[in-house]
């Protein structure tokens, strides 16, 4: 995962990664070690033996404890279920150590209010890992998008997640797509036509949940969002209509890996100037409070 751009200019950011499942071990941990922005100190997770496993590729610290790690670092990336994230985030950013964030940023909104509330209050740096928005690709359609009249959209966040192997996790499979891959499309949606005002859902977000939701401006757009469907590789899709021809984003055929040395930039370029960006806490809460709303329509 070598990136391609121009030399960094500052000293590697030193980073703490929380957890040692496939996520970690596939994504956070190989993408911090690459460098040259950020330098993989640390590992800790609940069982010991993994944070081993994650951390002595990449010549990092197994800690012993939390607070170990963050004595070993000066910014901490999470790769845990959303109620420990948010948890043990508001315990770093009262450290003064900034933090990279996964979405969902907590399992509910009094969550994820509490951890902006600690972050602000503590002024650390915070990012949030919407892979999408760090592709070049995505960037791209965004753009555009900005430049076009959009009356209407429709897209969907499909997977097979939900039926077996690494992520069919317990908390996936209690709260559904709408907390795992809504982030994602509703913030794609929400960047791409303008602020959503209103939104709706129905059905059940274990199986399958629809959204409509009405942008500032007055374009509708809608999302299916499931994790319980037989579709591989999995969709997701955002297709914007209006007066002149459409736009698509469909990460259907990205190479993945061209968005990681984005992110790690972005993130080390906030940590060393103190300035977060627009993918910050704050957005999580606010995909977080739209989500609830959503579920609160469709009867959840």
């Amino acid at each position: 995962m070598a990136d391609t751009v121009s030399p960094w200019p500052h000293s590697p950011v030193k980073v703490g990664l929380v957890g040692a499942g496939p996520w970690a071990r596939g994504v956070h941990a190989p993408v911090l070690a690459a460098g040259p922005e950020t330098e993989l100190t640390a590992v800790w997770a609940r069982r010991p033996e993994a944070a081993r496993e994650t951390a002595e590729p990449y010549g990092a610290v197994a800690a012993g404890r939390f607070e170990e790690l963050l004595d070993l670092c000066e910014a901490v990336a999470f790769a845990v279920p959303p109620d420990i994230q948010a948890d043990l985030a508001v315990r770093a950013a009262k450290a003064g150590k900034a933090v990279l964030l996964e979405k969902p940023v907590g399992l509910d909104v009094p969550s994820a209010r509490r951890l902006v509330d600690a972050i602000d209050e503590a002024g650390v740096v915070s990012q949030v890992v919407l892979s999408n928005r760090y592709h070049p690709v995505a960037r791209e359609f965004l753009r555009a998008a900005r430049a076009v009249e959009v009356s209407g959209a429709r897209s969907c966040g499909l997977s097979s997640a939900f039926l077996g192997g690494d992520f069919a996790t317990p908390w996936r499979l209690e709260h559904g797509a709408l907390l795992d891959v809504g982030p994602h499309v509703l913030d794609l949606l929400d960047a791409a036509i303008g602020p959503i005002t209103e939104i709706r859902g129905t059905g059940d977000p274990r199986k399958w949940i629809e959204l409509t939701c009405e942008h500032e401006g007055g374009a509708v757009s809608q999302a299916s969002l499931s994790g319980s469907v037989d579709v591989r590789p999995g969709l997701l899709r955002v297709e914007l209509f209006g007066p002149r021809p459409g736009l698509v984003y469909d990460n259907a055929d990205l190479d993945d890996d061209a968005c990681w040395p984005v992110l790690r930039r972005e993130f080390a370029t906030a940590v060393r100037t103190g300035v977060s960006g627009e993918l910050d806490a704050r957005r999580g809460l606010h995909l977080q409070e739209l989500i609830a709303r959503a579920a609160s329509a469709a009867g959840r």
